[in-house]
């Protein structure tokens, strides 16, 4: 019965029994996944009953947000979850990339100097910092840039990096997941041996995570090993597919200070900033947002064995660890992308009828698919995919806030590209 309601959705007896076949693989991945959703459940569940999570704290203010319980409450819950001194958790916050801004602009002053020792950062922090010239970025205020690419098969330079601190080196970005690339994203304990590395050079440079897409893969998280600020979207993996809007940061308690100010205005800070009745949905997230991740995670191995059988290259490979829940599949051309998103939006439960199309996408240097067929618009945790129209052609698929929407998506995604000829 299952299979004929699959074809029923457009999914051939082949594509599914394909699917089928691979799956009766993945048993034992996916009781370690679970076994880390069950790890992080409860390590969310500690954090909410240690800070007295109540009632009042679901309730939301307007005005100026003054001694707001429930937004005080989630970021002393964020720091707990994080091993931080202190976070900042809000929905003034716009997306990940707003939060990331927010970090290095409140953390950095003229004449300071970033550097990434993990090579190119993701696209739209480019005019952030001032790689393609914008208004107001990085640069405009004389803060310099430098960075230091990665070795063959993703490994640090370390040498490079050790010659690329200097007096002026203020703070080092750190993007774990591959973004728009296809090196490999990095494990928290790679990330910690890093920093260690960075410490032992210059010991009070300031230590940031972009931490978007990497939340609750593991037990550990990269606050836990040496990072000052970790930084990400509540519309990724801990919004749980709830959080409507917002972004966070954590770490030490002078750099929560200085971007709270930044976020606000000098002497107000943390103290204002109404939470606007979206709080229920914002801790009802963070609880649900170990079992997504799981949920994704399991969508992501999944799709690589499906496609990495069928010929394509895949990043992370069927067998590797996982460190984030992308998925990376190259297809070496423009309709490989554009199939496997229309694939994607197909199985949407919003917006299934709409067929994606390249667009030029504010941030980006070239034409950008997105297929997100989302109750909240433009949430990667939820089932999507999306990838630049440029060489080598590849798309980034991610999400599912459950792990049977995220199979069936996958078998839509394959379906489609099957369907263009591109396979066998």
């Amino acid at each position: 019965m299952l299979s004929k309601v699959y074809e029923s959705l457009g999914i051939s007896p082949q594509v599914y029994e394909k699917g089928e076949k691979i799956l009766s693989s993945l048993e034992k991945r996916f009781k370690e996944i679970d076994e880390i959703a069950e790890y992080n459940q409860l390590k969310v569940l500690k954090a909410m009953q240690e800070c007295k999570v109540s009632e009042a704290c679901l309730l939301g203010t307007t005005g100026y947000g003054y001694n707001d319980l429930g937004r005080d409450t989630l970021e002393e819950v964020y720091a707990r979850i994080f091993g931080t001194e202190d976070a900042l958790v809000r929905p003034q916050i716009t997306c990940g990339t707003h939060a990331l801004s927010l970090a290095l602009f409140s953390n950095l002053r003229p004449g300071d100097e970033l550097l990434s020792p993990v090579g190119k950062p993701y696209d739209t922090l480019e005019e952030v910092i001032g790689i393609r010239k914008s208004k107001g970025s990085l640069a405009e205020y004389g803060i310099s840039y430098r960075q230091v690419d990665l070795l063959e098969e993703g490994r640090f330079d370390y040498q490079g990096i050790e010659n690329a601190i200097n007096e002026k080196t203020k703070m080092i970005t750190i993007q774990r997941s591959k973004g728009y690339q296809t090196r490999p994203t990095f494990s928290v304990s790679q990330i910690g041996e890093l920093i260690s590395f960075v410490k032992k050079i210059k010991p009070d440079v300031i230590c940031m995570v972009d931490n978007c897409y990497g939340e609750f893969v593991e037990k550990t998280e990269p606050s836990q090993v040496g990072a000052d600020l970790v930084v990400g979207s509540l519309i990724k993996n801990p919004g749980g597919g709830l959080a409507p809007i917002g972004g966070y940061l954590a770490g030490t308690k002078e750099a929560i200070e200085n971007a709270a100010y930044r976020l606000t205005s000098p002497g107000l800070g943390k103290e204002v900033g109404a939470s606007l009745g979206i709080l229920s949905s914002f801790y009802q997230g963070l609880f649900l947002a170990p079992t997504v991740t799981a949920g994704a995670l399991k969508g992501a191995i999944f799709a690589a064995n499906l496609f990495e059988q069928a010929g394509f290259k895949v990043v992370p490979n069927s067998t590797e660890s996982r460190h984030d829940i992308i998925q990376a599949v190259t297809f070496g051309c423009a309709e490989g992308v554009i199939a496997f998103c229309e694939g994607i939006q197909k199985a949407a439960p919003v917006d299934s009828f709409v067929i994606p199309e390249p667009w030029d996408m504010p941030g980006y240097d070239s034409q950008v698919i997105m297929a997100a067929g989302a109750f909240v618009s433009g949430s990667s945790i939820e089932l999507s995919a999306d990838g630049p129209i440029k060489p080598p052609y590849t798309v980034y698929f991610q999400g599912g806030l459950t792990w049977n929407h995220a199979k069936f998506g996958i078998l839509s995604a394959y379906q489609q590209v099957k369907n263009t000829g591109l396979m066998v």
